[in-house]
């Protein structure tokens, strides 16, 4: 790469940062059920920027879903669901499809019917009503499960596309991320849990031009 020296700093900076990237996409996971999205460092979408989406399906047909881990929504559970009064457990904002629909991902596969496995600690859906009864009973823990509103979905090949741009990283999801992390240290914690050049990402600027 030639780089003119008579560029501005702040463009300077933002192409050494812009090729230095394009590296970091090679040789990534195959996206599928299980597998998290990591928002590259300059993505600008404002229902994605920083953020890390754990994939629940990726079918060349049926196109892909997740949900956001790390955008707090500003009512809890009990705000959302009079039903459930008392359980002031946080909700996230899954994504901007269809935001009026709740949804979770949990740990208890043995209490909920029909769940469906992503890893083998992360299981999505199961009975609502069974687990309504399970929250009243304080059989469930809120550590081990995690609600959203709406979700993340691209349409058939979208999301391939979107990678293939370097718009997302990949890499296996695993419970301390997805239930232990605090929201606001997921995007980072996902980075270190990549190693090597990708933890070094965590102190790129989220605009290089303001840097």
């Amino acid at each position: 790469m030639i780089i003119n020296a008579a560029l501005p700093a702040t463009l300077l900076l933002f192409l050494i940062l812009f090729f230095a990237i394009k590296s970091y996409f090679r040789n990534m996971i195959a996206p599928a059920s299980g597998i998290l999205l990591i928002a590259e460092p300059f993505l600008k979408d404002p229902s994605f920027m920083r953020s890390v989406v754990l994939l629940c399906r990726h079918e060349k047909e049926k196109g892909s879903f997740g949900f956001v881990l790390n955008n707090l929504f500003p009512q809890t559970l009990d705000e959302l669901l009079p039903a459930l009064t008392g359980v002031s457990w946080p909700v996230y904002k899954g994504g901007p499809v269809q935001a009026d629909t709740l949804h979770y991902v949990h740990q208890y596969p043995q209490l909920l019917p029909e769940s469906v496995k992503l890893t083998d600690e992360c299981y999505w859906g199961g009975d609502y009503s069974i687990l309504k009864d399970l929250i009243l009973k304080g059989s469930i823990a809120p550590e081990k499960i995690k609600f959203f509103l709406g979700y993340s979905g691209w349409s058939e090949g979208q999301l391939l596309g979107e990678i293939k741009e370097n718009s997302w990283l990949t890499v296996e999801a695993t419970s301390k991320i997805i239930f232990d992390t605090p929201q606001d240290a997921i995007w980072k914690a996902s980075l270190i849990q990549m190693g090597g050049k990708y933890e070094r990402m965590i102190h790129f600027p989220t605009d290089p031009q303001l840097n």
